[in-house]
């Protein structure tokens, strides 16, 4: 038995005191709406009208069931409106993930406009690598995430690919920190800081072999990924890392604020921009609701104006290769 169905029968009988306007009122005809009754009543147990040829009268028994049943109508009506908050991501719990070189910035910013977006959704943000996003994604761990390309997409939808160029941080008193624009070739005698491989192998090849192709090939690649063990291996190894602008040294950093105290670091572009991070925002197939695409137009607008990314549309397939330290 349908009993929210069946209660709603009985309160609006409760209510007009006639089968004939309760059936108009439902939108029902007449006998299904007494049979509906007499079902109800049966299943309960007590007889909750008087009938005449002339009119309905609630019993006592009605009468004392009459405000129960109201609630318990209030209540499946609530439940139904928290079920489509739900689907359509106005409420709930959203699993969402970025990766480590997000700048602190750009996430307070991803933060604010995305709170803007849905106030009455809880976003749980996690600091992921592309290969941990992709293996949570397949486990159903993860509900929305921003991913590095070249990576495995299948199964995967996925928003806008932006564009991120890379630039170079070095010690300030680097030879080429004078310049505007540092070639990569330049950059030869220095060992190169990157992210672990793990983390995104095909973009770790790539850069790699990016580097070669513009006549840099560090003599050891050394794995870093927070900010300021980075800074601390360029500072006191001899060894430059890959940046795109917004991870640029803050500015009590910079060598010629801090006099007499090293050599600090420089963030400086790269002749003819060959390097880049391209990401976008991606999301399991089937799982594009409203707060999905909430997250995915909050970091996509972030990403732009805070992170500096353009849109991007790639030369070449983002597919992904045979796997391989790099490759010319």
């Amino acid at each position: 038995m349908d009993l929210v169905r069946h209660l709603e029968c009985f309160v609006a009988v409760a209510e007009e005191s006639h089968f004939g306007r309760a059936a108009a009122r439902l939108g029902m005809a007449q006998p299904p709406l007494s049979q509906r009754i007499q079902r109800l009543e049966r299943e309960l147990g007590v007889r909750l009208f008087e009938r005449s040829s002339r009119r309905v009268t609630i019993t006592e028994a009605g009468t004392l069931l009459l405000a129960d049943a109201r609630e318990l109508l209030a209540r499946s009506d609530a439940l139904m409106a928290t079920a489509r908050r739900i689907r359509d991501g106005e409420t709930g719990l959203l699993r969402a993930a970025l990766s480590p070189d997000i700048a602190g910035e750009t996430v307070a910013a991803l933060l604010a406009d995305f709170e803007r977006r849905h106030a009455g959704l809880e976003l749980e943000l996690h600091e992921l690598t592309t290969a941990q996003q992709l293996a949570r994604f397949a486990s159903h761990d993860l509900d929305v995430g921003v991913v590095h390309h070249p990576c495995d997409v299948s199964g995967l939808e996925l928003g806008p690919v932006l564009r991120r160029e890379l630039g170079v941080l070095l010690p300030g008193d680097a030879p080429v920190a004078g310049l505007d624009e540092v070639p990569l070739a330049s950059l030869a005698g220095y060992d190169l800081i990157l992210f672990p491989r793990a983390g995104a192998p095909a973009l770790y090849d790539d850069l790699l072999t990016a580097c070669a192709r513009n006549g840099y090939t560090p003599g050891t690649v050394r794995h870093g990924q927070g900010a300021d063990f980075v800074r601390g291996l360029v500072l006191s190894a001899g060894a430059v890392a890959l940046g795109p602008r917004d991870t640029r040294p803050r500015p009590a950093e910079e060598p010629e604020r801090r006099p007499g105290s090293g050599p600090g670091i420089v963030w400086r572009p790269l002749v003819g921009a060959p390097l880049a991070l391209r990401h976008s925002v991606a999301w399991p197939k089937g799982r594009g609701d409203a707060a999905v695409g909430a997250f995915a137009d909050a970091a996509t607008h972030v990403l732009r104006t805070t992170a500096g990314a353009t849109a991007d549309v790639p030369s070449r397939p983002m597919h992904l290769r045979p796997a391989s330290e790099y490759w010319l």
